[in-house]
């Protein structure tokens, strides 16, 4: 089924599938160069025709009864995972992802996540009566009140390349259960699944105007997302350098934002850590999404007393993981997203080089003759100033510095304009808990590199403002209303 109900790709604006006054780009499957699909491309006047269907929208929606909200999410939710195969079949063939990727952490996700804010949660609470001395007024009393979880009105999803599925599902679910309206700005690199997550929430009943799509490789048709004066909200996932272009316009109209921005994960790992679990952990870098995600242990700190057997693992590791078709089922490690990002990537690890890294397993073409390939690459003997150990790379590439005792490695590992998720891996939990604690990031992962999808996530620093995930996600996309009250 093609974006638009099966009669071309088109863009999904108040209910109805437009034509692009734009015309169309074409999507290419970074595996095998071929050409995907033609995605609509919209004119700024069609996205900001999106932000006002969105704003008719809102008033309505907003005051739907939340179970009825709920009960559309649950729907689109059973309409993706029955529609699994398909669109983990478009996934792939857009991002070069793994079949147990596209299917498990793509569109498996996304189903989950519309399911999980398919469940009501009480969106007021009860504050404690207050005695109040007479004040300015001259009256005393007793003074009720009330907190109220109210929506914020539009909010514009801007969404990453890496993840098509459950990184705009992360954004649409809560904010549409809250009661918000959403306009959604895909990246342009594999817009098509997003419009596929449209038809799910057009067949599950989603009101005309509550969701709307508009995609394009003009930077035109995004900022005019944002800017749009009726957009309330940015929830955008991306580089920290347009996060921070998008909140100078927010700043601008006092918009809220929600920022998941850049990340240099720093691992350490003790003297005492289990290896084998340590170098599996690591090794996600290489492997999951090629290195294409923000919270990768990207940036390892190993203690000096087991510098050397990690850095000869983690070779180990790499070298045994296959680079290839994505579609053949042992491939481990898929393709990058465009030959333009390999480019960028190889010339990280050709800087690593000159700035003295040993370069233990090289970033060369693999075997395929088409795709944008890299094989996994390991850089040793970095230290924390190297720019291959400060900027986010974005692929399989994984620095290596050792350090000493603990003080320095905690020192080592916030020293770093990022701080999303870090890592600490050590036989002695006390320690690791200890410094978990200390370390400038907004999750730390002990002994692993899991999430629970219940718990808080976002960056410090220059990784982002705000939280989602979990309830923290209602919280995200509302505002708090207080209620008083002569008790």
């Amino acid at each position: 089924m093609s974006p638009g109900g099966g009669d071309g790709q088109r863009l999904f604006v108040g209910g109805a599938w437009v034509e692009p006054e734009g015309g169309h780009y074409e999507v290419t499957d970074p595996a095998t160069e071929e050409t995907v699909g033609g995605a609509p491309e919209a004119s700024r006047e069609q996205a900001l025709a999106a932000c006002a269907a969105a704003r008719e929208a809102f008033g309505p929606w907003s005051r739907t009864a939340p179970e009825e909200r709920a009960a559309i999410l649950g729907r689109a939710a059973d309409l993706i995972r029955g529609r699994l195969e398909p669109y983990a079949l478009l996934a792939q063939a857009e991002t070069g992802a793994t079949t147990g990727t596209a299917r498990g952490m793509q569109v498996g996700v996304a189903a989950a996540r519309f399911r999980r804010y398919a469940r009501v949660e009480p969106a007021e609470w009860a504050i404690p009566p207050q005695i109040n001395e007479a004040g300015p007024i001259g009256r005393a009393g007793v003074m009720g009140a009330l907190a109220v979880r109210q929506p914020v009105g539009v909010v514009a999803c801007v969404t990453s390349y890496n993840n098509p599925w459950a990184n705009p599902a992360g954004k649409i679910a809560p904010a549409l259960a809250m009661g918000n309206t959403v306009v959604v700005k895909p990246a342009p690199q594999d817009p098509l699944s997003v419009y596929r997550m449209a038809e799910a929430l057009e067949a599950a009943g989603a009101p005309h105007g509550v969701v709307n799509v508009v995609s394009g490789r003009s930077v035109a048709v995004g900022e005019a997302v944002v800017e749009s004066p009726d957009v309330d909200m940015v929830s955008f996932t991306g580089s920290t350098a347009v996060g921070q272009r998008i909140a100078e316009v927010c700043g601008r109209g006092m918009k809220r934002q929600l920022m998941e921005l850049g990340g240099k994960g720093a691992a350490l790992v003790f003297d005492d850590a289990d290896l084998a679990s340590a170098v599996a952990g690591i090794g996600t870098t290489f492997s999951f999404y090629s290195g294409q995600i923000c919270t990768a242990p990207t940036r390892v700190l190993a203690q000096r007393g087991v510098y050397g057997r990690l850095v000869e693992q983690l070779a180990a590791y790499a070298a045994r993981l296959k680079v290839g078709d994505p579609r053949e089922r042992d491939t481990v490690v898929g393709p990058v997203i465009s030959a333009a990002h390999r480019d960028r990537v190889e010339s990280y690890v050709e800087l690593g080089r000159k700035e003295g890294a040993m370069v233990v397993t090289d970033a060369q073409h693999p075997s395929p003759d088409r795709g944008f390939y890299i094989a996994p690459t390991l850089l040793a003997d970095c230290t924390n100033d190297m720019r291959v150990a400060r900027e986010e790379i974005f692929g399989p590439v994984v620095v290596v510095i050792p350090f000493d005792e603990e003080e320095e490695g905690v020192a080592l590992a916030n020293d770093s304009d990022y701080g999303l998720i870090d890592y600490v891996w050590s036989g002695d939990v006390a320690r690791a808990f200890r410094v978990a604690r200390r370390l400038r990031a907004g999750g730390v992962g002990v002994n692993t590199v899991g999430r629970n999808m219940e718990a808080p996530f976002g960056g410090f620093k220059q990784s982002g403002v705000g939280r989602d995930v979990g309830s923290y996600a209602l919280h995200a996309y509302s505002e708090v209303q207080a209620i008083v009250w002569p008790g």
